[in-house]
């Protein structure tokens, strides 16, 4: 226990535990960017509030939920001791930096992880929070004749504070009442202020990922000729391009869409 201890209390020991979160948090982002596309149904929300429901009512779903908390927190701690410990180690930087995006994003991570973790902070407060533990977001109904598919929508006003969701059936018309935090997420992205934090904070996720996603594998040692073009194709492109501009468009076609 000793050596294993010691192990992940190394320099070595941090970085693969910063690559191992890093990965998952990866692995987050594509499930989490898929969900949020659902913002594009054009349902009157009906698809990302049953998806946002989802979410916080199944259980195994809220273990990972936390399990993504854990390792955000994990993952910046790490990131702030290691690049104490770099500074420290090496005070001056190198007379001939390279100039390239990649190299500019590796001697930057720590400005860009800041930038990330303060967007969270914001983002969770605005949304996960006053979902979950305040009665700040309203509520839709839902009305969906099953023979036909017709759906109807309305505001609905729970009796009871503590109200959460409810599925009933009123012969073949299926009644859905559910927080409507589709209407939320409209308020804050029709903000200017809020939705130039967001693609400011996609810019530098775009950074952070361009070199950390290739980075995790370097830690691991799965560097092999082979399998490196698909790597860096992967880093580069769908982590560094596709997810924080598809991240990125919500908030800026909403903002759109709330001046017309």
């Amino acid at each position: 226990m000793s050596e294993f201890k010691q192990t992940f209390n190394s320099s070595l020991g941090k970085k693969l535990i910063m690559a191992l979160t890093g990965l998952f948090l990866s692995l987050f982002l594509i499930v989490h960017l898929g969900g949020n596309l659902l913002l594009f149904s054009d349902d009157n929300g009906y698809s990302f509030n049953m998806y946002a429901n989802f979410l916080t009512h199944f259980p195994p779903i809220e273990v990972i939920a936390y399990l993504l908390y854990l390792s955000i927190l994990v993952h910046a701690l790490y990131a702030l001791i290691l690049t104490i410990n770099n500074r420290k180690a090496r005070p001056v930087d190198y007379a001939n930096a390279n100039k390239s995006a990649t190299s500019w994003s590796s001697k930057n991570m720590g400005l860009l992880g800041s930038i990330l973790f303060l967007f969270i902070v914001i983002h969770m407060g605005d949304f996960w929070y006053k979902y979950k533990y305040t009665h700040s977001v309203g509520y839709k109904e839902y009305r969906t004749n099953l023979s036909t598919g017709e759906r109807t929508v309305q505001n609905f006003t729970p009796e009871k504070p503590d109200f959460e969701h409810s599925q009933t059936y009123n012969g073949d018309v299926e009644i859905i009442k559910v927080k409507d935090l589709h209407a939320k997420v409209a308020e804050s992205f029709s903000l200017p202020w809020y939705v130039a934090i967001y693609v400011i904070a996609m810019v530098a996720l775009s950074f952070h990922l361009l070199h950390g996603f290739q980075s995790a594998f370097r830690t691991f040692g799965w560097v092999h000729r082979k399998y490196l073009p698909i790597i860096q194709f992967l880093g580069t492109w769908l982590f560094a391009v596709i997810i924080p501009l598809g991240f990125a468009l919500m908030p800026i076609v909403y903002y759109i869409q709330s001046l017309k």
